[in-house]
């Protein structure tokens, strides 16, 4: 079977995808490379469920570069597409919590992904 046929879409919702954008070179290759493998349904080992999402339906990906911490955080809820909620630099040094204003922007953008998703389901049900 043709690998593409079994490949996610990638959906950003909001600033996600210029956010990843202006990472390093290397942080942007892993975490490019961690998002491809939840596209075709595999986890990376930098992938971890997110605290307070309720299981592993939202996924954040942590990458070390030099003295920095990138995250990016997704969700694989949805069949057929991935979506991206948000890609950050942590800045607080204190704990490997997420900051509380980034867990709010995230269940923001979840609530995004969620109503894209029955969008997308709405008119892919008309279209048939």
């Amino acid at each position: 079977m043709d690998e593409s046929q079994n490949t996610k879409r990638l959906i950003w919702i909001g600033s996600s995808r210029s956010d990843l954008s202006s990472f390093p070179a290397e942080v942007k290759d892993l975490l490019g490379y961690a998002l491809y493998q939840a596209q075709v349904g595999l986890k990376a080992p930098s992938a971890k469920p997110l605290r307070g999402f309720g299981g592993a339906g939202v996924l954040e990906i942590v990458e070390d570069h030099q003295t920095d911490t990138y995250r990016a955080v997704y969700t694989v809820k949805f069949s057929e597409l991935v979506y991206v909620l948000h890609a950050f630099q942590k800045k607080s040094k204190k704990g490997i919590a997420t900051p509380k204003p980034d867990i709010d922007l995230i269940k923001r953008r979840l609530r995004v992904a969620e109503e894209d998703y029955k969008m997308r389901q709405a008119g892919r049900g008309r279209g048939k």
